[in-house]
């Protein structure tokens, strides 16, 4: 390795390597062996991430989106609330108009009343209508959140081409824990911590503010 890819805090090259290399290699597809919910066996490929990959990516890690699972859940509630109602209160049957006394001979005759037993008027559960209607508005709410965060995570990212052009210049010492750049105007090969690192590279992406909020961190020996 050429003495321009030396680490400048140890002076040594035998444990730097770039920094897309060290990125790349810290991220390993594991496949497994597991059981879904009919009892079946699957296969299962995840992606498992090093502390150290992570503290070296070119780009901040995209907004969870686990809160949709509040949005399903009020999007459930809200069509078991509405069909519960509608079923058990005949919202949409025609109600029977009221049987009229009916003159005859001087008397009056009423309908019967229902035998004992027999089925009375529907439960009132107009209170289902009401329940529906919030479920429903917090679906929206909690979609309307997420599509808000996900527009806003791609506006912010878009120069992520122009901090991939720097950070492919990084070099990493395993040594030293450090990271230092090399042939690129305007930056000297200082060595930098991996926050400094995030810091500069994800700024020229134009997302420099999310380094305070999703800092580097690698644990010792990676």
């Amino acid at each position: 390795m050429s003495r321009t890819h030396t680490c400048p805090g140890c002076g040594r090259d035998d444990r730097v390597q770039a920094v897309p290399a060290v990125y790349l290699g810290g991220r390993d597809a594991v496949s497994s062996r597991e059981r879904d919910r009919d009892g079946d066996m699957r296969t299962v490929t995840r992606t498992v991430t090093t502390g150290l990959s992570r503290a070296l990516a070119p780009m901040p890690e995209p907004p969870s989106y686990a809160v949709g699972c509040l949005g399903v859940l009020a999007v459930a509630v809200a069509v078991g609330t509405f069909l519960g109602g509608a079923l058990g209160g005949k919202w949409f049957e025609d109600e029977p108009a009221p049987a009229e006394p009916v003159e005859r001979s001087g008397y009056q005759l009423v309908a019967p009343e229902p035998p004992f037993g027999a089925a009375g008027p529907p439960p009132d559960v107009g209170f289902l209508a009401w329940i529906s209607a919030f479920a429903l508005l917090a679906a929206v709410l909690v979609f309307t959140l997420l599509y808000r965060r996900k527009a806003r995570f791609t506006r912010l990212t878009r120069g992520r081409h122009r901090a991939e052009e720097l950070w492919s210049c990084g070099w990493y010492c395993h040594r030293c824990g450090t990271v230092h750049f090399e042939g690129v105007p305007g930056e000297d090969r200082a060595p930098l911590t991996l926050q400094q690192f995030r810091e500069r590279v994800w700024a020229h992406g134009g997302y420099g503010d999310l380094a305070g909020e999703q800092r580097a961190v690698a644990a010792l020996g990676e």
